[in-house]
Formats: C-alpha cells, sequence, structure tokens
C-alpha cells in the first residue's frame, strides 16, 4: 500500500553523514529505496531486524563498490527514522553495528516519548 504525501526522512546521530560517505551508486540505491519506505512501500530487498527493536528494518544494496546498508524504522506516523548506515565487511553483521542502532534506536523511543 502506497500514500501520496510521503513521510519525512529523521536521520539519527551520524546516520546521515554515514549515508553519504557511500559511494555515489550505492548512496543514489539507498535513496531510491528510502523514497519507497517514504511513499508506504517496502524496499526491494530488505530484512527485519528485531534483534534491534519492534519495526526495525535493513536495506540491503549490492553494487560493484561492496554491500553496504540502511538500518531504519518506518512505524511512527510522524517520520522514517533512519538509524544506521554501513558498509558491510562480513557475512553477519558487526556486533558494533548492531550496538550502535540498539544505541540510537533506544535513544529514538525516549525522544519521541518526552
Amino acid at each position: 500500500m502506497t500514500t501520496n504525501s510521503p513521510k519525512p526522512i529523521t536521520f539519527v546521530g551520524g546516520s546521515l553523514d554515514d549515508l553519504r560517505a557511500f559511494p555515489q551508486a550505492a548512496r543514489r540505491m539507498a535513496g531510491f529505496q528510502l523514497d519507497r519506505v517514504q511513499h508506504g512501500a517496502n524496499p526491494t530487498d530488505w530484512k527485519p531486524m528485531s534483534d534491534i527493536g519492534a519495526g526495525v528494518r535493513e536495506i540491503r544494496i549490492h553494487d560493484a563498490d561492496g554491500a553496504f546498508r540502511v538500518i531504519y524504522v518506518a512505524k511512527f506516523a510522524d517520520a522514517v527514522y533512519v538509524l544506521h548506515c554501513f558498509q558491510k565487511k562480513s557475512q553477519r553483521t558487526g556486533k558494533q553495528d548492531i550496538e550502535l542502532a540498539k544505541s540510537r534506536y533506544k535513544q529514538l523511543l525516549q525522544d519521541l516519548k518526552a
């Protein structure tokens, strides 16, 4: 189901700077996928990241420069929150990346309650 008016995107912590560090093709694909999410559609390649938090998802991007990930949550009515963006270096998502996304999600929940 898609909606006409897109949700704004809010970047949490340093996630915007991390996204800007992606190579151009990966950055463009991330933007395209986030646009889909803003309009209520699923990204073309994603998986749930319930170990980070309820409703958290990961966009998976593969290009000539490698594998890239955008971790976000779109379950809130006011915005799509991008928690973390990084280049994936191994099969499993690094513990450091998971912990960073978890702490940003936890902070986001506190900020939304305030």
